[in-house]
Formats: C-alpha cells, structure tokens, sequence
C-alpha cells in the first residue's frame, strides 16, 4: 500500500446520495458530503456529493490524488423488490416442465419469453443430450427484438457448463447482446433457482451500467483518473467491469456498505448494527469482525436469490416513511416511502401556497396535505412502457409539484398513480417522520414551516377540528414516540427473534413504559448498538434508554454507507466438491467441470489446487492486489476409512482477500 492512500466512497441512497473521501493509510476521514439523489438522472446526485466533498478537501489532497472510488448502492435491492428492468429472454438448457413451473418465472415476471432447448448434463456432468443449435437459433431470432439482454440457465450446469458457455457465444455472435450464465453467479444444484437469479441479473444490467456511466462522468469532470469499483452484497468490492455483468452480486449493497463503515467507524468487531435512512432500517450483526452472511442466499421482494450476501433485516422504517391514519385514527409509519413535505417545499417554494390551499379547504379529507411531483433531475422526457392512462396523469404533472386530490380523480387515476409509482416516474409527497423530527426541532436540514402545516392538517383530519399550536406538536411528539418505539423493536427481533414479540413485555419495552402492572420489565441487547444513517441520533438516543443498552453514534456515522465503500476490500469465495461413489472412484467437481480419479488423496490435491487457483483467479479480476488465501477443508468418510481413499465427500473452499487496486 501507498504511503497515502486516498479513497472516495459514494452511497446512493433513496434519499441522499452520500460521499466521503478517506486516508485508508491514516484510518482518516477527510471530507464528506451529501445531495439529494436524484432519481431522474442519477448523474446529477452522484456529480453534486463527489463535487461537493472534494471542494472541502484541504489544499494538500487534490482530486487527482484520488486513485480509487467506491460505490455502494440501492439500486439493485430496489430494481428487485420493485419488479423493475430491463426485459430479457430466457433460455433453460435440459429443463422439464417440473423444473420450468419451480424456476417461478412466469408467475413473478409475465410476459418474458421462455425457450426450452434440449440438451444438458446429469449430477457427474456427463452431457445428456447434444445442445439443439438449430432451436436455441430460432429462439434468439425470435426473441432478440424483444429484449435488451439474456439468461441462460442449464441443468447440471454447475458441474459442466459447456452448453451455457456455447448458448452464451452464440447469443452474442447473433444479437451483440449481454449474457448472464446461471453458472457463473452460484454453484448450488438448484437449477431453478439458478433461473430466477440469472433472469434477475440480466434485467439489472441496463440499471448499473447507467449509475457507473454517471459516477465515470463525474470523475472525469473532477480529474480523477483511478479505478472504479462497486461494493457487493456480501460487502466487499469488485471491479465495475465485472458488476456491469454480474449486478445481482449488488443486492443488499448498500447495508453491507453500512457494516464495513460502522466497524471502520467504530472501531467494534461485536455489535448490532441499526442503519437507518430515508427508505429503510437495516439491522445486521457483525461477530467476530465478520459480518454474518444468510447461508442460502439474499432473500429480496419475496424471492430467494442465490446471491450471497450479509443476513439482513430490512424494515420499512425511515425518516421519510409515509404517515397514516387508520380508520381509527390510529398512527401507522410505512412501510412506503415518501417525499417528506419540508424536502419538497425546499425544492419548490410554492408548495407553502398549496399547503395553505388544503388549509382553507373543509373537504378533501384523507387527500389533503399530500402531493405529487416528478422525481428529481427528470429531464421531462417521454416514458417508455406505460399505459394511456398513465400517460394521461403524468401529462397533468409538469416542472412544479401538483396536490394528490386534483389527480386521484378516479379509482382508474388511482391505480394509475400507484403504477407510476412503482415505476419510479412519479414521486409522492407527504407528511413524514422527518417532517416531525424539524418541527419539534430535532433536525434543521430543511425548512419546517411547511412541515407544520402538514402536521396541521392530519391533527385535523384525526381531531375533526383545526388544532392549536400546542396540539399541532403533540401530534409530532406521537409521530417521533411511534418511529422510536419500531425502532426498538426491529432490534429486539434482531437479537432475540422474532418469537414472543407481541407479548405485553415486549411492547411495554418498546413503549418505554417499562412496566406490566406492578412488575419492572426491561430487555436488552448483550452487544452494543451501532446506529448509523442520517436520522440516527433523531430517534436512538431514546432508543437506548428504553433498551438500557450501549448505543455507539460514532464520528462521520451519517455517512457510513460512503465510508464502508471506501474502506471495502476484494474477496472472493470459490467451492471445490469431491464425491466418493465408495467403489475407488472420485470425481472433483467445480469451475472446468468433473474430473474423474482413481484415488481419494490424488482427487483431493486436485480440489485443493484448483480452489486456491480459481480464487486467486477471481480475487485478481475483481482488482485485488497480492491477494492472501485461506483454505477449509470439510470431509466425509466411510465408517470403516482407513485414509483419503475411503472419503465419501470433501468440501474445500479457498478465499482470497486483498486490498483494492
């Protein structure tokens, strides 16, 4: 490593898009900044919190001393949970039609185009039957313009893909098109799922490679020339060459970004780490140093990817979380985002007069109050892929934010709205936890003026009578008490699970309360709590005394998502297998295929020699400099084994760690 080493990390969050720029020699942050994100034109963003960080650099770092920058990013978790992406067709190699219906493909995506060819391999990786040329070539014509990418998935494929790389090759000599192989992203026999996630991967690529074509521009426009690279799930770094191709390997980036900037940050290697922002709160936990990773595989909007990444708890629990009212009158927070009021009038001074517009009116209800605007940075062109009637209500939202009630019209607008929402190309405004933390003067970031107003008319819509100055707050209070009593919880279930949680001691905990009758209640976590993300210090100082527990707010923790990309390093995990069929024979199964031996020593040679060079390999591609390896090895033997040569299985995994080139 350099004497100095100077690292940009970004985080693009739902909300802000963060910065910071660190002396990885000196463990030092020099600079951090944040912008809104802008949704319409991530660029925009992305360029104002690198600009706006490397202006606060002192005058002995220049942009040009930066070699490396770092991103972090939700874009992938929400492409995800959203059903967003590019459409691309699939391609399942040797599949029947069990194994079509398990992929899911159909149900969760309708409309994408499935082939079937014949060919593919059994469990030694034998091949069944020649790959069909002729029909993967009829397929890919007929598909090519529909889509934008491919996904090949082949049965066996793990243990020889032949028939994906050859599909792969002939794809991209036919339509130029990018190729995701489920091989190349899991090494799990599950071909179905190994369907699912490489269709998920090649509807993300579009996606990445316009947030790294806007942070390429950025760095350009500030004179910094070094590499780029992105962190993925599992929280390290990989080259933006190789995520471009593989950006499933994001999913869940941002909150392992959050766990590698609380420890850099902090300084613990044993905590809970609480990461809440606009959208979410993300809770993990780090032992030991490492962070723990879900052992099959990311779960994101409902499905279960083979994407390995940390074991989180995602809530939709945010300062910009929507307030509600049930039928009761009872507070809901979330778990939708919103565009909180303040930020709004911010950006759109106008949206004071709107505001006073709902006050004066004695109709509207549930409607007032609330807004919609086009996200931030939209260019005004025109959309792709939506209805009539959507175009019809985003022809009525133009440069300046217009009030929900003169749009929802109809139950036709309505679902049309949410449509558009879900599509990214309407943003919706409304009273939100952050709009109560600036009226009772627990953040300044914008205005509160309109933040009140706001509150005004839901304290009304609750009360059925306009309230007072005094009433106007205590609704705040209730909103801020509600938002720390789901945080509390989120952590219990966290370190406890989530057995029991409704119980009375529980909610007396979260409460605050801190009683059941005449008896004293209190649980707590046994590892301290490091709560990052910019509304932290809001609502976790109360968080810790109802808890009783150690909250950490460390320096620069508003920021750990951009920290934690900065600081990231390159691994790579590569899995060997060797089976015994119990008779003398062994097949080694992993990257290259099957490979048969006749002893159980020479077998797990090869395994070991193959997983240490595959990782290295791997660890080099993604840009790791002088990677370091580590081998297990787990084995399995026959009851009466003398030595290797009576081994039933062996699993042998190497990894290799190095610094970020």
């Amino acid at each position: 490593m350099s004497k100095n080493r100077f690292i940009l990390g970004i985080d693009t969050g739902g909300t802000y898009t963060d910065a910071a720029v660190i002396d990885a020699a000196a463990h030092r942050i020099l600079a951090s900044a944040k912008s809104i994100t802008t949704k319409g034109d991530l660029s925009i963003g992305v360029g104002n919190a690198m600009g706006a960080a490397v202006g606060k650099l002192e005058g002995r770092v220049r942009a040009a001393d930066i070699r490396l920058v770092c991103v972090s990013t939700t874009l992938a978790t929400n492409a995800v949970v959203e059903g967003h992406g590019n459409p691309a067709g699939v391609i399942l190699i040797g599949f029947d039609d069990g194994m079509v219906a398990k992929t899911g493909i159909a149900a969760a995506f309708p409309g994408v185009p499935i082939a079937r060819i014949s060919g593919g391999h059994d469990h030694n990786g034998e091949a069944l039957r020649p790959l069909d040329v002729a029909a993967l070539t009829a397929a890919v014509e007929a598909m090519s313009s529909q889509v934008t990418a491919f996904a090949i998935a082949g049965a066996f494929a793990v243990r020889n893909n032949a028939h994906e790389a050859a599909a792969r090759d002939l794809i991209v000599k036919l339509t130029g098109k990018p190729v995701t192989l489920s091989s190349e992203l899991s090494n799990a026999l599950d071909a179905p799922r190994r369907a699912l996630t490489a269709l998920l991967n090649a509807r993300l690529i579009s996606r990445i490679t316009h947030l790294i074509e806007a942070v390429r521009a950025a760095m350009t426009s500030l004179g910094m020339s070094g590499g780029l690279m992105v962190v993925k799930g599992d929280g390290t770094l990989a080259s933006a060459e190789s995520v471009m191709l593989r950006p499933i390997e994001t999913v869940l980036s941002g909150p392992a970004a959050s766990l590698v900037g609380a420890k850099w940050l902090a300084g613990c290697d044993d905590f809970i780490l609480s990461d809440i922002g606009g959208t979410t709160t993300d809770v993990a936990i780090l032992a030991d140093g490492r962070p723990l990773v879900a052992p099959q595989g990311a779960e994101v909007g409902g499905w279960r990817t083979m994407v390995k990444a940390i074991d989180v708890r995602t809530v939709g629990l945010g300062g910009d979380s929507e307030v509600q009212l049930d039928g009761m009158g009872k507070l809901i927070i979330g778990p939708q985002r919103a565009v909180p009021v303040s930020l709004l009038a911010a950006r759109f001074p106008v949206l004071e007069d709107l505001l006073d517009a709902d006050l004066s009116e004695t109709e509207g209800g549930s409607m007032l109050g609330k807004f919609l605007a086009r996200p931030f940075g939209d260019r005004g062109e025109a959309a792709a892929g939506i209805t009539e009637r959507e175009a019809e209500v985003l022809a009525r939202i133009g440069e300046l934010p217009v009030p929900l009630r003169k749009v929802a019209v109809s139950s036709a607008a309505q679902r049309a709205i949410s449509s558009l929402r879900r599509k990214g190309l309407l943003q919706y405004c409304c009273f939100t936890p952050s709009d109560s933390a600036l009226v009772l003067g627990l953040q300044d970031n914008w205005p509160s003026s309109a933040a009140v107003k706001a509150a005004r008319l839901l304290a009304r819509f609750r009360m059925m009578k306009m309230p007072d100055d005094a009433q106007t707050e205590a609704f705040c209070r209730e909103v801020w008490h509600r938002t720390v009593a789901l945080s509390a919880r989120v952590i219990l279930e966290t370190a406890m699970g989530p057995k029991d949680k409704d119980s009375t001691i529980w909610e007396a905990v979260c409460e605050g309360t801190g009683s059941v009758g005449l008896a004293k209640v209190s649980l707590s976590p046994s590892v301290p709590i490091v709560a990052v993300g910019g509304p932290a210090k809001v609502y976790y100082e109360e968080v810790a005394r109802r808890l009783n527990c150690e909250v950490i707010f460390a320096p620069f923790c508003e920021v750990a998502n951009a920290v934690g990309a900065a600081a990231g390093q390159v691994a790579d995990k590569v899995t060997i297998s060797v089976e015994g069929d119990g008779n003398g024979a062994f097949r080694v199964h992993g990257d290259g295929g099957s490979h048969l031996f006749g002893s159980g020593k020479l077998a797990l040679a090869e395994a070991l020699k193959r997983a240490e060079a595959e990782a290295l390999k791997h660890a080099r591609a993604n840009g790791a400099i002088d990677p370091r390896i580590t081998i297990s090895v787990e084995k399995n033997h026959l009851p009466d084994a003398r030595d290797d040569d009576g081994l039933l299985t062996a699993i042998i995994t190497a990894e290799a760690i190095g610094q970020p080139t």
